[in-house]
C-alpha cells in the first residue's frame, strides 16, 4: 500500500469504528453548547443499530435502557443512561430521579435503546401517576422518546425507531446536577497506561511494529500490548488479526501466510513486522519494558520461548488458561469473558490463582462500578480496552472520568507529562 493511501485511512478507520455494533453502558457526563437544536434517535433491539442523541451536532451514544438528559441551563446539560432492562435497581433510580426533576420543575428528554421495560414492570403505578402513561406501558425492545420543554409530558412509542428534532428550551429553572462526575483518587505512574498494539506510530493506530515499539518506548510507554498470531507453518507473529495485515501489506493471497511470507511483507510499505525473534530482540534490548499479549491463549508455549517471563503479561481467554498459567508462575491478565464465567466468588477465585491483573471493555464500567472497586480494594490491577472506540471517548476522557476506578488503559497514544 502506498504512503499516500495513509492519510485516507486515518479519516476513513475512526468513521468504521464508529460503525460497529456493539452495546456500550454510558457515564453521565456535562456538555456546553450554543443554541441550537437537540436530536433524539431511539432504536429499538430490532432496529439493529445505535440510539444517540445529539446537541447541536455534538453527539452522543446511550447505553441499554432509559437515558435521562437534563438540562442544568440553557447553555449546559448532563445525561445517564440506566440500564432498566436488567437492572431492577436502575429502574428505581430512574424512577426516583424522575420524582424528583418534577418536584423541581426541571427540562428534560428521556430516550430508549435497544430494550427499555423489562425491569421497569414494578414500577408501572408509579409512572402513571406521575403521568407517563406511555413509559408505564412500553412494551419489551420498543423504541420511545419524551420531553417536557413545552411544559407537558410528550411521549412516543414505536416498535422499531423515532427521531424527534427539538428546539433547545430555553427556560430551564432546575441548576441543580443530578449526575455529578464521580472521581477516584490515583497517583500518576507510567503503568497505567498500556501502548495498544505497540502504539500509535505517525498517526497510524494498530500496527503491531517495531517502529511502534521504538517511537512509544522514546515518549515514555513501559507497557507494550502485541497481538500474537501464528502463521500457516505454527510461527508466532505480532499482528492484529491476518485480513487487518493483509489490508495493511497490500497482499491479496491466501490467508493465514506462512511465517516467510510474512516476513517478506512491510506495513504501508515501511514499518516492519515483527516475528518471535524480533519480539524477543526488541525486549532483550529494553530491559524495562514489558510485553502484554493479546490473542494467544496457549501461556505455557508462549511463556517458554519469552526472553524474561518476568516482564510478561498474558491476557487470557479460558479459564483453563488461566488455571494453567497459575500453576506455572506466569503472570496472567484475566480478559473479560472468563471473568463473567467464574462462578461464586470471583475475589477469592483471583486470590486463589494469584491474578493481579484484569483487561474489560470501558464499556462496562457503568454496570460494574461494585466489581471495579472491589478489585481496585483487592489491590488487582484493571486495564480498558475500546479506548477511541466510540465518539468522544478517547484517552483523555478515560483519564478524567475511569482511571481511579479502573488502574489503567489500552492507549493508542498518550502524553506523560499531562498526568
Amino acid at each position: 500500500m502506498k504512503k499516500a493511501n495513509i492519510d485516507i485511512l486515518r479519516v476513513l478507520v475512526p468513521v468504521l469504528f464508529v460503525l460497529v455494533w456493539c452495546t456500550m453502558p454510558s457515564f453521565a457526563n456535562t456538555k456546553t453548547f450554543q443554541e441550537g437544536h437537540i436530536v433524539l434517535n431511539s432504536n429499538s433491539f430490532h432496529a439493529q443499530k445505535r440510539s444517540s442523541f445529539s446537541v447541536d451536532g455534538l453527539a452522543e451514544s446511550p447505553g441499554r435502557g432509559l437515558t435521562l438528559v437534563h438540562f442544568n441551563s440553557p447553555t449546559t446539560f448532563e445525561f445517564k443512561s440506566f440500564d432498566t432492562h436488567s437492572s431492577e435497581e436502575a429502574a428505581r433510580e430512574l424512577v426516583k430521579t424522575l420524582g424528583a426533576m418534577q418536584k423541581n420543575k426541571a427540562v428534560y428528554a428521556l430516550l430508549a435503546h435497544d430494550s427499555a421495560s423489562k425491569s421497569l414492570a414494578k414500577f408501572t403505578e408509579n409512572l402513571k401517576k406521575m403521568g407517563f402513561l406511555v413509559l408505564a406501558n412500553l412494551s419489551s425492545r420498543q423504541a420511545y422518546t419524551m420531553h417536557n420543554f413545552d411544559g407537558k409530558i410528550n411521549e412516543k412509542a414505536d416498535d422499531t425507531s423515532i427521531s424527534v428534532s427539538l428546539t433547545l428550551p430555553k427556560n430551564t429553572k432546575d441548576h441543580r446536577e443530578y449526575f455529578p462526575r464521580v472521581r477516584y483518587d490515583f497517583e500518576p505512574s507510567n503503568d497505567r497506561y498500556i501502548a495498544h498494539a505497540g502504539g500509535e506510530v505517525d498517526g497510524i493506530k494498530s500496527t503491531n511494529s517495531l517502529e511502534a515499539l521504538d517511537q512509544n518506548y522514546k515518549k515514555g510507554f513501559r507497557l507494550f500490548e502485541l497481538d500474537i498470531l501464528k502463521t500457516s507453518d505454527g510461527k508466532y507473529v505480532a499482528a492484529h488479526d491476518w485480513k487487518m495485515w493483509a489490508r495493511f501489506t497490500d497482499y491479496n493471497g491466501t490467508l493465514p501466510v506462512s511465517h516467510s511470507e510474512f516476513m517478506k511483507h512491510k506495513i504501508y510499505g515501511e514499518y516492519t513486522t515483527l516475528d518471535f525473534e524480533g519480539i524477543n530482540k526488541w525486549f532483550a534490548a529494553h530491559p524495562d519494558a514489558i510485553l502484554v499479549t493479546d490473542k494467544i491463549n496457549d501461556p505455557i508455549k508462549f511463556a517458554n520461548r519469552f526472553v524474561d517471563k518476568k516482564r510478561l503479561v498474558m491476557e487470557l481467554f479460558s479459564l483453563m488458561a488461566v488455571e494453567e498459567a497459575s500453576k506455572k508462575g506466569i503472570p496472567a491478565m484475566i480478559s473479560q469473558e472468563p471473568l463473567a464465567k467464574i462462578k461464586g466468588d470471583k475475589l477469592a477465585y483471583l486470590a486463589i490463582n494469584n491474578i493481579k491483573y484484569v483487561a474489560l471493555s470501558r464499556r462496562i464500567i457503568a454496570r460494574e462500578t461494585q466489581l471495579l472497586l472491589q478489585l481496585r480494594e483487592q489491590g488487582i490491577k484493571v486495564y480498558v480496552y475500546n479506548v477511541n472506540f466510540d465518539p468522544g471517548k478517547d484517552e483523555k476522557y478515560v483519564q478524567e472520568n475511569e482511571i481511579g476506578l479502573v488502574y489503567g488503559m489500552y492507549a493508542d497514544k498518550w502524553v506523560f507529562d499531562q498526568q
